[in-house]
């Protein structure tokens, strides 16, 4: 039985996405502010995330053109893709149930240290606002007496504490924000196609 889906557009929304996140940072780029980011955090912890969040973005843009191979098998199954396999042993009754459960397991599997990477930036980034209150506090227990100079001193040690709070916090909350909606498009495309796929073999 010959299977018609509804056009699923995973890899051109994965241009889209890319493309933006590529304009998104050339952005900042311009105006500086990524520069000011990494300059201001001295705990260089929104560095590390913005290169782990990079790295993840390659990681998820090879998987949605992976994923999309797999996804187009379903009009013409091929042998080294999964789904391709699935469908030409889709005969054998027995098989199919499990086949099928494999066949799920695999395609999800192979997404889901995405989901691990973005709570890992969001921690990243609580890291680094226990660590600017940790700097902006720990002057405090300096103060012997009230010396305009040191009090002078004392304010812009607190002030570089709280900007590496404040900006580890902000890199860490957009970018795991930014790669959980992409790893959501896999998701939901791999969803569409897999629900699709069962409700015209089950």
């Amino acid at each position: 039985m010959l299977i018609t889906k509804k056009p699923n557009y995973l890899l051109l929304k994965a241009f889209l996405v890319l493309s933006l996140i590529i304009f998104s940072f050339y952005l900042l780029f311009q105006l500086d502010l990524i520069e000011l980011i990494i300059n201001s955090d001295r705990s260089k912890i929104s560095l590390i995330i913005l290169v782990i969040y990079l790295l993840a973005t390659l990681h998820w843009f090879y998987i949605a053109i992976t994923l999309d191979k797999e996804i187009s098998s379903i009009d013409k199954p091929e042998k080294d893709t999964l789904i391709g396999r699935y469908l030409i042993k889709r005969n054998d009754l027995e098989k199919t149930p499990s086949l099928y459960n494999l066949l799920e397991d695999e395609l999800s599997n192979r997404h889901s240290i995405g989901y691990l990477i973005v709570d890992i930036l969001l921690k990243l980034g609580l890291t680094g606002t226990v660590i600017g209150f940790i700097l902006m506090l720990l002057p405090i227990g300096e103060i012997k007496d009230f010396d305009p100079q040191i009090l002078q001193k004392l304010l812009s040690t607190m002030s570089g504490g709280m900007a590496v709070a404040l900006y580890t916090t902000l890199t860490g909350l957009v970018t795991s924000i930014l790669l959980k909606f992409q790893y959501f498009l896999l998701d939901s495309s791999l969803s569409q196609s897999l629900n699709h796929l069962n409700s015209e073999y089950k």
